[in-house]
């Protein structure tokens, strides 16, 4: 058998793991740290996987910057510019830009948020770069962030990773919640579409 298109590498191939991945996000207050997120390996909350700096920090809105455990940037996430287009368009566009070693800039997802005020369907989709799928979007958000219950969906309907599954201990902080990545899913692209529906619901990466 091939291997599926949705275990290709997006950010990393250091991202993908052959197993299943439990990571745990921890909100950041803005008074102490200027907001954002870290995640966390589930069975070691020391261990810092990734890190995702908001408009708190950065000082910039629209922008959002996802490092690795070492502080490195692996993706700058920033809203397509263009205020008077955007409002008048049936969507905004998040576009992801990885780093190669040199620090120039790759985009390698995009994600289309639905104008409420001009479309009733709310349905989030992303296409990346390379494509891996012959459609005009690869993945999906089915559910409801706010709630952390929600999940990314590749086109055949499997989920890819699923947000706030049920740990009791995690869902009992609106601060602390877990997300599951299934084998062979770029943990770093996942995060990137997590620190993107954070900001649109005006979470931690608000300003």
């Amino acid at each position: 058998m091939g291997t599926k298109a949705s275990t290709m590498p997006i950010i990393s191939k250091m991202y993908c793991s052959s197993s299943q991945v439990v990571l745990v996000v921890r909100r950041r207050p803005h008074v102490i740290s200027g907001g954002g997120f870290v995640v966390t390996d589930c069975s070691d909350h020391q261990k810092v996987i990734f890190r995702v700096d908001g408009c708190g920090i950065r000082g910039t809105k629209d922008e959002l910057l996802l490092r690795d455990g070492n502080g490195d940037a692996l993706l700058l996430i920033r809203r397509k510019q263009g205020r008077m287009v955007e409002a008048l368009s049936i969507y905004k566009d998040w576009k992801g830009y990885s780093f190669d070693y040199e620090g120039s800039q790759k985009l390698v997802f995009c994600l289309r948020e639905p104008n409420l005020c001009v479309v009733k369907n709310n349905s989030m989709r992303i296409s990346t770069e390379p494509r891996v799928s012959n459609k005009d979007w690869d993945f999906e958000i089915k559910g409801y962030f706010p709630n952390k219950d929600c999940s990314i969906i590749d086109t055949k309907g499997n989920v890819v990773a699923q947000i706030g599954a049920n740990v009791q201990e995690l869902m009992a902080s609106k601060d602390l919640y877990n997300v599951v990545v299934k084998p062979g899913i770029d943990q770093a692209f996942v995060f990137g579409v997590i620190a993107t529906l954070d900001y649109i619901y005006g979470e931690s990466t608000r300003c």
